[in-house]
């Protein structure tokens, strides 16, 4: 019987999902957890590098939990929990440190954009890569699910894992494979720039009633008068309804564009009634699983339990050969 490779994939509660994240992450990890030994973990610590108030975070964390479980992430067919419910990933990220040369992370994208935009960035950030790569390798992951702009921290993983490798002369740390995610092309925020956070011009996945609508009414469109003719393919509107339309439909809403007498209202009114029926199954779902914290708090604990189990098989050796003593268990 052939082994099932184990896929690891992280996302950082730093705020409220959209839709972006759904079609650029999300809705590959809920695919992807058939196809493997899924582990999927919040990452509570990396988000510590930009957010440090602590209500903020455990509410953000909270609704990603919601979130990932009420769009079809099973914890019977994955390994869910939180990076700080596994105390051998931080274990690992100090020793992995300890043979990282700092030119390394001279280099490293985020830190380099940081600079460049006249920021000041923190040690967690500037180190970040390390964390990253202690997340992938304490699992002895086959595959990780990232996009291309994440590529880099791939490879410092698969870096560090070879220093280890080389510096203790044992197979400590299983080399990863990088599994670039194909994903729809850049989902268009409200201001027409890639949706994010950070330019806050996102439409978030469960957003409903007024506040849905506001954001989909002001998605930024140019002054074309209704009656005049439309080009589809240079809309952010248009963008976004084939997101969540079948071929069909775009081509229906494609000829309305092209003909004139069809309106960027008419197209928001549309794109609307879309995304509130894509979404309408996750979101009763979601409102179920409010009312029901125990379980959640439940599929944490039992992931979290599942990963420390697998983290501390990797760990013990690494312990053993780098002369680290512990008088102690994890559980």
């Amino acid at each position: 019987m052939t082994k099932k490779k184990t896929i690891l994939s992280g996302i950082q509660p730093s705020g409220k999902l959209h839709i972006g994240n759904y079609f650029g992450a999300m809705r590959q990890h809920i695919a992807m957890q058939e196809e493997g030994d899924s582990f999927y973990f919040l990452a509570n610590y990396h988000s510590l590098t930009s957010l440090n108030d602590g209500q903020l975070l455990e509410e953000y964390t909270k609704d990603v939990v919601l979130d990932y479980l009420a769009l079809g992430l099973d914890p019977n067919k994955c390994t869910f929990f939180a990076q700080s419910d596994v105390p051998q990933t931080t274990e690992l990220a100090w020793i992995l440190g300890c043979l990282t040369p700092v030119s390394l992370m001279e280099k490293g994208v985020a830190y380099k954009d940081k600079i460049a935009n006249g920021l000041n960035p923190n040690i967690g950030l500037f180190t970040y890569p390390i964390l990253q790569a202690a997340d992938i390798l304490i699992y002895h992951s086959d595959l990780v699910p990232v996009g291309e702009d994440q590529k880099q921290n791939i490879e410092i993983a698969r870096d560090l894992a070879g220093k280890l490798n080389r510096a203790y002369d044992e197979e400590l740390l299983k080399i990863p494979e990088e599994y670039i995610v194909k994903s729809v092309a850049t989902v268009p925020g409200i201001d027409g720039r890639k949706m994010s956070k950070s330019y806050d011009n996102t439409i978030n996945i469960f957003d409903e009633g007024k506040s849905l609508k506001k954001r989909v009414m002001s998605i930024e469109t140019d002054s074309t008068a209704l009656e005049e003719p439309k080009n589809p393919d240079s809309c952010n509107v248009f963008s976004l309804i084939k997101l969540f339309a079948d071929e069909n439909r775009q081509h229906e809403v494609a000829q309305k564009y092209r003909a004139g007498g069809y309106g960027y209202g008419h197209a928001k009114k549309e794109l609307l009634g879309l995304i509130q029926d894509y979404f309408a199954d996750a979101r009763d779902r979601r409102k179920e699983l409010e009312n029901d914290m125990d379980y959640v708090h439940d599929v944490l604990r039992e992931g979290g339990k599942k990963a420390r189990e697998r983290a501390e098989e990797v760990m013990e050796p690494i312990r053993s050969v780098t002369g680290l003593f512990r008088s102690f268990n994890y559980e």
